[in-house]
């Protein structure tokens, strides 16, 4: 027997195995049926002796060693291969160890040609339920299945503690089609470190993180870490059945942006971060207090640098290891939605770092950048591009964008600088980009990537929200895809943002002169479904905080913050505040710290923060406020012309005319008391906010009464009202209607009939009545001393009440 298995080795593969050359170590390793028995080889450097246990009352066999690096192999007679396991003795300082497992070799392959195929088209989207490593249970052994993409590798291995880090133990065997490598590690357990040794052409060995790794070392290590995603009983069903009504476009949006590791810092100076698990309950309690409907999350994906607060990912499956585990994140996603929450999560496919860890050159080519750098890299950014012309790119990124929805329950995802994917010379100066097929600067590949994403996302998941931070006048960012349009839900109002901020930051005595700066944004508001954004990139690098980019002192900053945010509630687009400024957070953001909550204890910005919860509460309440965001007809202009006041005055409207609201927005620091303005309806107006009421900290000139509208022609209205209008203020008034003479006379027309014999009878029963009240009055009085003294009428009784008479005049 030893003669026949010694003819039936292939020694040029066994060189190429023992030399870790091989993609297809399956071809030799394990076991197979021949025409002189069951053949099982194995390579396991180091090892002394190699035994294969059949059990079940059979004979184990002893493995002759054919190569002393480490090659083993067994024939015995047999026309069907057992299920066996390997018994290997090593000899290592003096003393002997044994090792029991199965042959990884033994196992096959868990994707299926079918699979592989839709890969290569860039169609699997559930790709990371393939590639990456998965607890899994195979012919009844239990271990983890691992699987990459590296087609341009010569060889590629699974190395980790479990190995001692040698990848010559298990080498990976490569799919013909698609070229992802794969294999089955049996006993292998979640918590176990990994990463792939990858040796490319011209021998160059060099270890990879898992670009599908579910989740990763805390920084600065950077292996993988096997993690079982399964496990995890979600408990938001309600919450999910619920969200496609919540989330419509007819609905409140408020979202607070927030970077996790800078919220709140833990008290304990030895502690850099919270868990998601002790997050999760002090974020619900403060967003639901201040009214906001959803938190945007900086992203959370796994990320080298702290100082990049997430937007250089190396780890794009998995949630950053510095907040916790998987399942950590599952219950703070799981949490935000049981307190009715949704949960944003911002997403980077635009570019990522040259880590030679991460996914730069990761087979020894340029996999998934361009090896052109004019095409492949941000110069400014100093980070790649994605290849978004090839299929299993696309694939990896739109099965990621799934894979947040479909695991962790995202709610929304909000994709960051879109600009830079549409744009091939997007921070780029000529010479240092490549135009396209048509010798223009759009990139044709990005755009199909992006419609294909969301065509996708939305097909599988038509209740998520997709956000676009793009910054330029791209057409139809939030257009249908069927209309040529990329299919997004929102996009970031940039232009709104910019131009507003600059003008806040004028000297009120000098906004007239930017006037439309205020006013323009209306021009184009319903182009696109856009989100007005004040985020984190206005609070940092020199910027300062929205506080201290309001003019005047700091009585005067409060006032102009208060009108900014005001009147960002009045501006048709859903919100979104970065946190800390909703409290007037006076230093400018860093990750480094956590917020300056002790500002709470001041009175001017606990104000601010009352204020804040007030006009959020407003815009839940009144919904004319969010209802008819993206159609003409919820806002007009009363007048916008008032350049030497700095005043604007407009309404939102809803779907139902009594929700209107009439706001009156005064950008300068002088009062205008006895202010006649145009009103929509004749009617009643009632002034329900204010910002400069004294208890947000303003000056306190409040327009007390409800204001009944005159029919005197102002601003081109046949109605108009008379108020007073306080400095640095939005003021905004509710209508109701007047009873007319036509519906009075509606209201006695419905009063019911009284029939001709009851009135008969009425007239007898009253005459009768006066005849005895006659025969009273004949009888002689008493005396005057027995008169008693008449009461005195009661101080109701003796005038009408001031108020009233001051109403009726009005």
């Amino acid at each position: 027997m030893s003669d026949k298995l010694y003819e039936m080795m292939d020694w040029a593969e066994i060189e190429a195995i023992v030399y870790s050359e091989e993609s297809e170590p399956k071809k030799i390793l394990g076991p197979r049926v021949t025409e002189e028995g069951i053949l099982i080889q194995c390579f396991l450097p180091g090892a002394k002796k190699v035994k294969v246990l059949l059990g079940r009352g059979k004979q184990d066999c002893d493995m002759v060693m054919e190569d002393e690096a480490g090659f083993f192999a067994a024939l015995f007679l047999g026309d069907r291969i057992p299920k066996y396991q390997l018994e290997a003795t090593y000899e290592e300082n003096g003393e002997t160890r044994t090792e029991k497992f199965y042959d990884p070799y033994a196992f096959e392959s868990q994707i299926t040609p079918e699979e592989e195929q839709q890969f290569d088209a860039g169609i699997c989207y559930n790709i990371y339920e393939k590639l990456g490593a998965h607890p899994m249970k195979i012919k009844g052994v239990e271990g983890v299945y691992f699987a990459v993409w590296a087609p341009n590798a010569m060889r590629v291995s699974v190395v980790g503690d479990f190995n001692q880090w040698d990848g010559r133990v298990h080498q990976m065997n490569r799919l013909g089609i698609s070229g992802i490598y794969e294999l089955f590690i049996p006993g292998l357990k979640p918590g176990a470190l990994y990463k792939y040794e990858i040796k490319a052409k011209g021998s160059l060995v060099y270890l990879k993180s898992d670009p599908y790794g579910n989740e990763a070392e805390m920084r600065p290590n950077t292996a993988s870490i096997v993690t079982d995603l399964n496990q995890y009983s979600w408990e938001d069903a309600r919450w999910m059945k619920e969200r496609k009504q919540l989330q419509d476009e007819k609905k409140p949006v408020a979202v607070y942006e927030l970077h996790l590791g800078s919220w709140k810092k833990p008290e304990d100076k030895e502690r850099v971060f919270y868990n998601y698990r002790e997050i999760a309950p002090m974020l619900a309690s403060y967003v639901k207090e201040m009214g906001y409907t959803h938190v945007e999350l900086m992203p959370v994906m796994e990320h080298p640098l702290d100082e990049s607060w997430g937007y250089q990912v190396t780890g794009y499956y998995a949630p950053t290891s510095r907040y916790g585990t998987c399942e950590d994140f599952m219950y703070f996603m799981n949490y935000m939605h049981q307190q009715g929450i949704g949960v944003i999560l911002d997403w980077v496919p635009a570019h990522f770092p040259k880590d030679t860890f991460g996914l730069s050159n990761f087979d020894g080519t340029c996999l998934y950048e361009h090896l052109d750098p004019r095409q492949g890299m941000h110069p400014h950014w100093g980070t790649l591009i994605y290849n978004y012309g090839r299929p299993q790119v696309k694939n990896f990124l739109i099965s990621n964008a799934l894979f947040w929805i479909e695991k962790y329950h995202a709610d929304g995802i909000r994709m960051d600088a879109v600009a830079s994917m549409l744009y091939l010379d997007y921070g780029k100066n000529d010479g240092e980009w490549v135009a396209n097929i048509y010798g223009g600067n759009e990139n044709l590949e990005a755009i199909e990537f992006l419609k294909h994403l969301n065509s996708i996302c939305k097909k599988k998941h038509p209740d998520v929200l997709l956000i676009a931070e793009e910054s330029t006048a791209w057409p139809q960012i939030t257009g249908k895809v069927e209309e040529d349009g990329l299919g997004f839900d929102y996009k970031w109002n940039m232009g709104w943002m910019n131009d507003f901020i600059d003008y806040m930051c004028k000297d009120p005595l000098f906004r007239g002169g930017a006037h439309d700066e205020l006013t323009f944004s209306m021009v184009y508001a319903y182009s696109e479904k856009f989100l007005l954004s004040l985020s984190h990139d206005e609070v940092v690098h020199g910027k300062g905080s929205l506080l201290n980019k309001m003019p005047g002192e700091k009585e005067k900053k409060f006032a102009n913050l208060r009108v900014a945010c005001g009147f960002m509630l009045g501006h048709p687009g859903k919100k979104l505040l970065f946190m800390g400024q909703e409290f007037a957070q006076e230093r400018e953001w860093s990750e480094q710290r956590g917020l300056d909550w002790e500002l709470l204890e001041d009175k001017q910005h606990k104000q601010m923060q009352d204020y804040m919860k007030a006009l959020w509460a407003l815009y839940q309440e009144q919904p004319a406020l969010y209802e008819l965001d993206y159609d003409p007809a919820g806002f007009e202009w009363i007048n916008h012309m008032e350049y030497d006041k700095s005043m604007l005055t407009f309404m939102r409207k809803g779907k139902k005319r009594d929700t209107t609201l009439v706001f009156v927005c005064n950008f300068s620091d002088v009062a205008y008391p006895k202010y006649q303005m145009g009103v929509p309806y004749p009617g009643k107006y009632k002034e329900i906010f204010n910002s400069d009421a004294k208890k947000f900290g303003g000056s306190g000139v409040v327009n007390a009464r409800v204001k009944a509208s005159k029919k005197e022609e102002r601003d081109e209205r046949k109605h108009s009202i008379v108020i007073n209008v306080a400095p640095l203020s939005v003021q905004i008034f509710s209508f109701t209607k007047n009873e007319t003479k036509k519906a009075e006379k509606k209201a006695e027309e419905k009063t019911p009939k009284v029939s001709k014999v009851r009135k008969t009878l009425e007239e007898k029963i009253e005459a009768e009545r006066q005849q005895e009240e006659k025969k009273y009055e004949a009888k002689p009085s008493k005396p005057a001393k027995a008169v008693k003294e008449e009461k005195k009428p009661k101080k109701a009784e003796i005038t009408e009440k001031p108020e009233k008479k001051l109403k009726s005049q009005n």
